[in-house]
């Protein structure tokens, strides 16, 4: 069970516009820079994102129907800004992981106590892409 969905339309309404100036440098931290699947509009969201090697990882909290993950699936990756640097992002891959084994083990506990069991996979874009 992700977080309310009210909740995810206040923060696209108000908590994002504040966390947009700091999202891009503090760790675990990043903001998903993506392209709207049907509008066309350029978008940025703040989000949670952990880094293994090559694999960027994003738990999705509001569970995998907000529209930025939509956005990425549809476009098959998207750009990162994270501590102050940017990534492009490719092969998106939503999965299910009600261990979350990936995360850091203080996230873990946190994202257990919220249900949290979705999560979405990218992968660093290699130089020749």
């Amino acid at each position: 069970m992700a977080l309310p969905r009210w909740l995810a339309r206040f923060n696209v309404a108000f908590t994002n516009r504040l966390m947009l100036p700091v999202a891009g440098v503090l760790p675990w931290f990043g903001i998903v820079e993506h392209v709207g699947r049907r509008s066309g509009h350029r978008y940025r969201t703040p989000v949670n994102v952990f880094r293994r090697g090559d694999r960027y990882l994003f738990a999705l909290t509001y569970g995998p129907e907000s529209e930025w993950v939509h956005n990425v699936v549809a476009a098959g990756g998207c750009a990162l800004v994270s501590r102050g640097r940017r990534t492009e992002l490719v092969e998106p891959r939503r999965y299910r992981d009600p261990s979350r084994r990936d995360m850091p083990w203080i996230v873990r506990i946190g994202l257990g106590m919220l249900s949290v069991s979705e999560f979405l996979e990218l992968r660093r874009a290699s130089a020749e892409s």
